[in-house]
């Protein structure tokens, strides 16, 4: 989904063996703002960290939050289309189970729009985990040139999933820490090798091949439609093409706007920018060789679908909603749960859903929230750096099984 704040994105498809790599419906990753990181305590025998093993504990009954209608009544639609997989799914985070969410769901069907509020206050009730210090950034819906067929001014492929684009077999490649194999391809003499960087698919690797699915106008526009991993093309004649996320070429996200920190490029001084995605763009429109080499240090590539329907698609299989969905790390967020944030921003703060991942969205209330299309969602999104403290709602009787106090 879209050109994400300068931070984010990603969610990788999963395939069994050597077949064919299988969106999730997520993105790719996030960043470009420097990316804050939250130490987290280690997870006992290896094991991944979770919401679970790092602690969690009651938090403030939820009529004391101070839901309004606006916020609750957005958050409850969003509650009611993440029903169907909240009920079904494993949670990842250790904290539900799918069951936990059956009476919650069952109710909101029928729960009136205009009370809203009370439905939250009625059901669930929050949950801190770890310290509860989150660190909110912000993606959107972007809408870039683009056009169906190659044309003059329109040069820039957009790809579609490779075919050879697979995990790679079990003993083919040290599996990932989450047990997984790496993405890759087979090359010619059979042996299991990386896929094709950023720098190699834009010099020509996968020309000709027959996948491209439409054409950009501006690489650098394109390279953060990448980032927030799905958006809009718009044609010349005013038709509009959805794109959401296929799948990504396997290399670990890195954050541009986190190497220009690094060089001194971002800040208030002489020759330096903000670190926004506005201020990000403004360096590469102007140093276009260097703003080239910059974006290709970002090894990550992100393949596309064409999609239709209600809006951008998140990870969880539903559509995300402007200033109503989050991207949360799994492991910490059931998925599709109830999520009241405090911050220093107060356009971030209420209530959202947690309805979407990213590459970048890592740890423990580490969240990116989704503001929509347009000028204003991008002027919203670039700029959102927001802190201040996280609770998750849970169904009422989940802190009592997990025995949080």
């Amino acid at each position: 989904m879209n050109v994400r704040t300068v931070a984010l994105l990603a969610l990788f498809a999963l395939l069994a063996a050597c077949g064919r790599v299988i969106p999730e419906g997520g993105r790719p990753s996030v960043g470009t703002r420097p990316q804050p990181s939250f130490p987290q305590p280690s997870a006992p025998s290896s094991r991944p960290l979770t919401a679970a093993l790092i602690g969690v504990r009651a938090g403030p009954a939820t009529p004391g939050l101070g839901f309004t209608d606006d916020s609750a009544r957005a958050a409850l639609a969003s509650f009611v289309t993440s029903c169907p997989r909240l009920t079904r799914r494993p949670d990842a985070s250790g904290l539900t189970q799918p069951s936990d969410w059956a009476a919650a769901c069952a109710a909101a069907a029928t729960w009136p729009a205009s009370n809203a509020a009370t439905f939250f206050a009625t059901w669930f009730e929050t949950a801190q985990v770890g310290d509860g210090s989150t660190y909110v950034t912000g993606y959107f819906e972007p809408e870039i040139a683009g056009v169906r067929t190659r044309q003059p001014g329109f040069d820039v492929p957009v790809y579609a999933v490779p075919p050879d684009l697979v995990r790679a077999r079990p003993g083919d490649a040290p599996p990932l820490p989450d047990g997984r194999t790496p993405l890759g391809r087979y090359d010619e003499t059979g042996r299991f090798v990386p896929y094709w960087d950023r720098a190699a698919i834009e010099d020509g690797a996968l020309s000709g091949k027959g996948l491209e699915i439409a054409w950009a106008a501006d690489p650098a526009e394109f390279f953060f439609l990448q980032i927030q991993g799905s958006g809009r093309l718009r044609a010349p004649d005013g038709t509009v093409m959805r794109i959401g996320y296929g799948a990504v070429n396997g290399y670990d996200y890195t954050g541009i706007g986190t190497i220009m920190a690094s060089q001194g490029l971002i800040g208030t001084g002489p020759g330096q920018y903000p670190g926004s995605m506005q201020g990000i763009l403004r360096y590469i429109r102007e140093h276009p060789v260097e703003g080239r080499a910059l974006m290709r240090q970002n090894r990550s590539y992100v393949f596309f679908r064409e999609i239709t329907g209600d809006g951008p698609v998140g990870a969880l299989g539903v559509p995300v909603k402007g200033r109503t969905t989050l991207a949360a790390d799994p492991q910490f967020v059931p998925l599709g749960a109830p999520v009241f944030l405090s911050t220093d921003r107060p356009e971030v703060g209420g209530l959202w859903v947690a309805q979407d991942t990213g590459g970048a969205i890592k740890g423990a209330n580490r969240f990116d929230s989704f503001w929509g299309a347009g000028a204003e969602a991008r002027r919203i999104a670039g700029g959102m750096s927001a802190r201040g403290r996280a609770l998750i709602l849970l169904p009422k009787g989940t802190l009592a099984r997990l025995g949080a106090r």
